[in-house]
């Protein structure tokens, strides 16, 4: 659908404008195509090379092909992941997350904490042991932890001592906690103890902090949220098609149908109704420094002539069907012919850093048309 509104609204652009029409025309097409992604700005690009983290790269490409496009609308909960690196940098186990960043609106469904379990260190101590147990707490006050009413148990289990490799803890309750109440966020205690509990001095596990460890290791939160963002729908079969606005957006994201005379363009709606390419290249609207996957997608158009009587390969819908017949009759006047609309649309994810070079997973409905139909 986004993609057929384009292509029409670039076809309808004067022949002639102005430089500064022209760039303002560009800044009011970027700005809605933002709306359509759910943004009023686009996120500064980060300061410095930054590599995302391999979590979130690995459930893009879970969640979706080399152009973005959704394998499975059930794989992923929600349709946003975000991501968050500690931000106390120390080597005590206690961590701190900023999500001022999660909108309002967002429906936290799923949090969970990401911990790189180093090899244990060697000591006399934990020789008997194969396991310890890791329990991680909300803290409730900062410089009182140990102290009755300090901390809240969030998640508790053994560990093995004989490997290395991520750890992940849910703490859903503890997130649903700051994002009501930002000042509530204290940050998070993980303690390390026998598995009995007993205390261990030094503990034989521990986790990568974030100082002195690779960026790839570092302590991450991984939040699932849902924004309450959802495509339209495509007019129910029986209901005239309702023709929305769009904006008009720059050439270079238009690559099919620009330089085409007009009488190859009347040709063209003289073909069956059928998808045709229509390519979104974000390095040439001037987003790929925030935008990590994908570079761009097929955003598929639909184009032709929905000519009487419409076959069963023209995928009509009734109300189609009838409009054709009295288009075709002459019984009403100013009846058109039926359109070549998308009538299957799917969704695309972006994988991209926020205005705080967090990095987020995001998945936007009704994005590329997968087949066409006559309506």
């Amino acid at each position: 659908m986004l993609g057929t509104v384009l292509l029409l609204l670039a076809l309808a652009k004067p022949a002639c404008s102005s430089p500064a029409s022209v760039a303002s025309r560009r800044a009011e097409a970027l700005k809605k195509l933002l709306e359509v992604f759910g943004m009023e700005d686009p996120p500064a690009p980060p300061t410095h090379f930054k590599q995302p983290p391999q979590y979130m790269v690995d459930l893009f490409n879970t969640v979706a092909n080399a152009d973005g496009v959704t394998k499975n609308p059930d794989i992923l909960e929600g349709n946003t992941v975000r991501s968050f690196l500690d931000k106390t940098h120390s080597e005590e186990m206690r961590f701190l997350f900023v999500l001022s960043s999660v909108a309002k609106n967002e429906k936290i469904l799923t949090a969970e904490l990401h911990l790189f379990r180093l090899w244990p260190r060697v000591t006399d101590g934990p020789k008997r042991h194969h396991f310890c147990q890791v329990s991680v707490y909300q803290v409730l006050q900062k410089d009182k932890p140990d102290t009755p009413g300090g901390k809240k148990l969030l998640a508790a289990r053994l560990v093995s001592l004989q490997t290395s490799g991520w750890e992940v803890f849910a703490i859903t309750p503890a997130v649903r906690d700051w994002t009501q109440d930002e000042s509530s966020n204290q940050g998070l205690m993980v303690t390390v103890q026998g598995p009995e509990g007993s205390p261990f001095d030094p503990p034989p596990l521990q986790f990568a902090s974030g100082r002195g460890h690779h960026e790839s290791k570092k302590p991450m939160l991984v939040l699932f949220t849902d924004d309450g963002r959802r495509g339209a729908s495509l007019p129910p079969a029986g209901f005239p098609d309702v023709k929305p606005q769009a904006p008009d957006l720059p050439a270079k994201m238009l690559m099919p149908e620009l330089g085409r005379s007009r009488s190859t363009r009347s040709l063209d709606r003289l073909q069956p109704c059928k998808r045709h390419p229509l390519s979104v290249d974000f390095e040439e609207i001037g987003w790929s420094g925030w935008i990590i996957s994908p570079r761009g997608y097929n955003a598929f158009h639909c184009k032709g002539s929905c000519p009487f009587p419409l076959g069963e390969n023209m995928r009509p819908t009734n109300h189609a069907t009838v409009q054709s017949i009295i288009n075709a009759l002459k019984l009403s006047e100013g009846v058109s012919s039926p359109c070549c609309v998308p009538d299957k649309l799917h969704s695309i994810n972006l994988l991209y850093f926020d205005d705080d070079e967090n990095v987020v997973l995001k998945q936007y409905d009704d994005m590329v048309a997968g087949s066409c139909g006559c309506h």
